[in-house]
């Protein structure tokens, strides 16, 4: 089936070839369009920024995308850099500084990584920011193939293949 005419719009899922650089021309991620990012259009998949802009965009379709830090991962805060005592960290934790930690939440399972910023005896200071937090990003996107998601999908939020991206 030819999916060329269909426009992304809310329940549409997009597969996208993409580059995502810096101010300073770092490429800081990436998906060709062998191995595209899949997402949910309209269901918060990706940064709002990119989204509103892809929208009506067909197969083929190529655009550059500039993202504001209040579009992208937000502003970066003061009050997510937080010093904590190394009981709450796993002990099999290994914990480098300026390397990331992954860390959970036994109640929900959500996962989230941190950046070790300083390892004490018995405390650990860690940036919960997320990496690109305060970055204008730039994306060089190209739309590789638009469908109508199944009603699977749609209930899920997500697509199933999906894989995390900064997009």
């Amino acid at each position: 089936m030819n999916n060329g005419n269909l426009k992304i719009k809310d329940n549409m899922v997009v597969s996208l070839a993409y580059v995502l650089q810096l101010d300073n021309g770092e490429v800081v991620d990436r998906a060709d369009a062998t191995q595209p990012l899949q997402y949910l259009q309209g269901c918060d998949n990706i940064i709002s920024g990119l989204e509103k802009e892809l929208k009506g965009l067909t197969v083929g379709d190529e655009k550059v995308v500039d993202v504001s830090p209040a579009e992208g991962y937000g502003e970066r805060s003061a009050e997510n850099v937080v010093h904590v005592p190394r009981y709450v960290l796993p002990t099999d934790a290994e914990l480098v500084e300026g390397e990331l930690v992954e860390l959970g939440d036994r109640r929900t399972g959500i996962t989230s990584m941190a950046k070790v910023l300083r390892v004490e005896p018995n405390a650990v200071m860690l940036d919960l920011n997320h990496p690109l937090a305060g970055e204008n990003l730039h994306f060089c996107v190209q739309v590789v193939d638009v469908r109508e998601a199944t009603p699977e999908e749609v209930s899920r939020g997500y697509v199933e293949s999906n894989t995390y991206a900064y997009a």
